[in-house]
């Protein structure tokens, strides 16, 4: 029996599932303000595609051929304001898969020319608009042609949060276990928050789960949402969370090279931010293990390295 090429793809896909996930747990050491508080951190970004959206976009690729909703020359078609762009990116080029991106024209140009290089068709928005603007976009261009386009929705679509609940969240609690107090992360898609709170507290009910927020609805953190004036990620899952604290950009620039220079790691914004966080959280309890993620690293953000040193 001859196999079709939609199943060549996904056997392809699966293949490449050795690739995603299982990222080291890293112990911050210099930085937590108390030695009776062990800060860790996953560090999404070693893994394929670079950063912590190459769980969920596996993911959604996944269920979208089994299902059938891509394949047949389809276009995958999606807002992202940069990681998940370039996860889709990454895997589409592996498996021949034709991406579409909505994009704000403010991305970095690393990000665009890394988009480029990978064969990604760009739809640029307005950079006053944000991801909120190009996800409009991406559902405009879905809705006038439905037959060209699977769109994967990341903003809420299921298989966002449950790559990180049948993932994220087993890999951390397996390698902590009930030493776990508190789980701190930004929110931005909210599916790694989302995801990995579920599954924590299904197994620890007490752990503390802390969203992170920018401190308003201009800032430098890529990714990250203002809740209070964005549209809201119909995946995010409120119940689930106990508290929500706000960074500073500044603050979170600040302690890219703090860690740099105490760690020995060189962080995205976003990740700075989570730290800030989890330092934050480490000042106001006696003892615990707070739990962060770093979903990439400074390999994207040159222009903001070359100003801080």
């Amino acid at each position: 029996m001859e196999i079709s090429q939609d199943s060549q793809v996904l056997k392809s896909l699966e293949s490449l599932g050795q690739f995603v996930g299982a990222t080291p747990l890293f112990e911050v050491q210099h930085l937590s303000p108390k030695p009776s508080v062990k800060i860790f951190a996953k560090m999404e970004w070693m893994q394929f595609g670079g950063s912590v959206k190459t769980r969920p976009a596996y993911n959604i690729i996944k269920g979208a051929l089994k299902s059938g909703e891509l394949g047949n020359g389809k276009t995958l078609l999606d807002a992202s304001s940069g990681n998940t762009a370039l996860a889709y990116a990454t895997i589409g080029a592996r498996l021949g898969i034709p991406v579409t991106i909505c994009l704000p024209e403010n991305a970095s140009w690393e990000r665009k020319k890394l988009l480029k290089g990978l064969g990604v068709n760009i739809v640029y928005t307005s950079k006053f608009g944000s991801s909120d603007e190009s996800e409009a976009k991406a559902e405009e261009m879905y809705r006038n042609d439905p037959d060209k386009y699977f769109l994967a929705n990341q903003y809420g679509n299921e298989n966002n949060w449950m790559s990180h609940y049948q993932g994220t969240g087993p890999e951390i609690y397996g390698a902590l276990g009930d030493q776990i107090t508190h789980f701190v992360t930004g929110l931005g898609t909210t599916g790694s928050f989302t995801g990995i709170t579920k599954y924590l507290k299904e197994q620890k009910p007490d752990i503390k789960a802390i969203g992170l927020q920018p401190d308003g609805a201009l800032h430098g953190l890529e990714g990250w949402k203002d809740m209070e004036t964005a549209k809201v990620p119909g995946i995010y899952d409120k119940a689930v969370v106990d508290e929500i604290k706000h960074v500073d950009t500044y603050d979170a620039y600040d302690l890219i090279k703090e860690t740099a220079r105490r760690e020995g790691l060189l962080l995205s914004p976003s990740s700075a931010a989570n730290l800030k966080g989890a330092i934050d959280v480490a000042n106001e309890i006696d003892s615990g293990v707070v739990v962060t993620l770093f979903p990439d690293n400074a390999e994207k953000y040159s222009e903001i390295i070359k100003s801080l040193f």
